[in-house]
């Protein structure tokens, strides 16, 4: 009789592990990361095993943070090689048993966070079945493969790794229609930008998300954020405050955070020449940057208080996780400002940017708002920090946070404005309306955008023959 099919998975996942403990091969840490539960999503892996399969072996790859994803994706691998740093090292510990190294397991790949009652059952009966295997052995040298050998009586239909059965070729029959089908989708957290891409376009985020489609290897342009964030972060937890240092150090600081952080993401850039060109770039702009960092703290004195600030919160029932580039504390009144860079598109006006939160085009700034706010902090700005272009002042979008603001000026360029607490109230309803029917609700329609503008910049817009066109090209010849 077979397991139920999540203590298939879970079994199968530890068996991998094991198997991976023994011979800790790249092959063997390519099937791991595959496999639910390996802490990282499928499109993440794919990339992660395709640029591998390019540069090197798995685990250099994520090492040498040559993988072009965004953030979390690049936490998730770091979790992943750490797990397996810990993984191999308690299997390689002196007198190590089948039932440490299963706790090991359990703790590197956080099996025990949010399991439902049949995962927690699962890992009951492995853990007796270990206490039973090192039992039997007594105090001989013993191979995890075996134990993983003997892990399969919990889940009967996962066939030995190194005796599965040949598929056999079958005569091909009639063509059937699939039988329409809802969606899995496994457990997860939800982030503000898997949520707003939904959001926008439903079609985009079954590509994305339930495809696990890559959409591209990354571009110049993306290494230049992925950089200068990652200098910003240095720069900000070694000078929290403007007046730290006389102005000159803090320019040759961030100059060389700067310096150290394109050349630790050298590799990703396809020629010489775009390294140098968005090297200068960002040295220029950081140059603007430090100019607006020491002018706002002359005006209003603050201190920054953390630096890509990590997010896993709980709201309506659902887990959402998140990054916060920066956060400020300022010194008169104790409030929190909530600071994004963005080094890429980024709203003309405050009013633009109000009227997206609205419409629930954007909820990363809400999401940070109840994030914190949620731990105790008094949040009274929202800010966006543009760090695009070297030849303009840096000149953030900015929104107080009131009550209940005015009505908004359609037609206003202001960078600064104000939004209300109902607003951003409603923006997390949404986000939770947003995530319990990705999480709960059978899925089995992804309409496309009826906006022609979201389709712009999307990465499977030739794969998608539903999108809407625009006006001249539905009357062109």
């Amino acid at each position: 009789m077979s397991a139920p099919p999540l203590a298939a998975r879970l079994a199968a996942f530890v068996c991998a592990a094991f198997r991976y403990a023994t011979a800790p091969s790249d092959a063997n840490a390519r099937r791991l990361i595959a496999k639910p539960y390996s802490g990282v999503s499928r499109a993440s892996a794919r990339a992660a095993i395709a640029t591998a399969a390019e540069r090197g072996d798995l685990r250099s790859a994520i090492s040498g943070e040559r993988i072009p994803l965004d953030r979390d994706a690049v936490s998730a691998l770091r979790r992943f090689a750490a797990a397996l740093n810990d993984v191999d090292a308690a299997y390689r510990a002196q007198g190590s048993t089948a039932h440490e190294l299963l706790t090991a397991v359990r703790l590197a790949f956080t099996l025990d966070a949010g399991a439902n009652q049949s995962e927690a059952a699962t890992l009951a009966g492995l853990e007796r079945i270990a206490a039973e295997f090192d039992a039997a052995r007594g105090n001989g040298d013993w191979d995890a493969s075996d134990a993983a050998d003997a892990f399969r009586r919990i889940a009967t239909d996962i066939p030995p790794d190194r005796q599965r059965p040949q598929a056999q070729p079958r005569p091909l029959g009639p063509h059937r229609a699939e039988p329409a089908a809802t969606v899995a989708r496994p457990r997860t957290h939800f982030s503000a930008s898997s949520l707003g891409a939904y959001a926008e376009c439903e079609r985009k985020w079954y590509y994305r998300y339930v495809c696990a489609a890559v959409e591209d290897k990354g571009s110049s342009a993306s290494f230049y954020g992925s950089a200068f964030h990652w200098a910003l972060e240095q720069f900000h937890r070694e000078f929290p405050r403007a007046d730290a240092a006389p102005r000159d150090v803090l320019q040759n600081k961030l100059d060389g955070w700067i310096q150290t952080a394109f050349e630790r993401f050298r590799a990703r850039f396809e020629t010489n020449v775009e390294y140098d060109l968005q090297t200068r770039r960002a040295r220029r702009t950081a140059r603007r940057y430090l100019d607006w960092f020491i002018e706002r703290s002359r005006a209003h004195p603050f201190t920054v208080i953390d630096a890509e600030a990590k997010i896993e919160l709980e709201m309506g029932g659902q887990r959402f996780k998140g990054y916060i580039d920066r956060l400020d504390r300022d010194d008169a009144t104790g409030a929190v400002t909530v600071v994004d860079y963005k080094t890429g598109w980024i709203a003309e006006s405050a009013e633009q940017y109000r009227e997206r939160i609205a419409e629930f085009s954007d909820f990363q700034l809400p999401f940070y708002y109840w994030a914190r706010t949620m731990q105790g902090d008094r949040v009274a700005r929202l800010a966006l920090v543009p760090l695009k272009d070297a030849s303009r002042d840096v000149a953030p979008i900015e929104l107080e946070v009131v009550p209940v603001a005015a009505p908004a000026a359609r037609w206003s360029n202001a960078t600064t404005g104000t939004i209300g607490i109902d607003e951003l109230e409603r923006a997390k309803v949404k986000m939770i309306e947003l995530a319990r029917r990705l999480a709960d609700e059978p899925l089995d329609r992804f309409p496309a955008t009826d906006d022609p503008d979201a389709c712009t910049f999307c990465a499977y817009r030739n794969a998608c023959r539903n999108r809407p066109l625009r006006r001249e090209e539905r009357f062109s010849a």
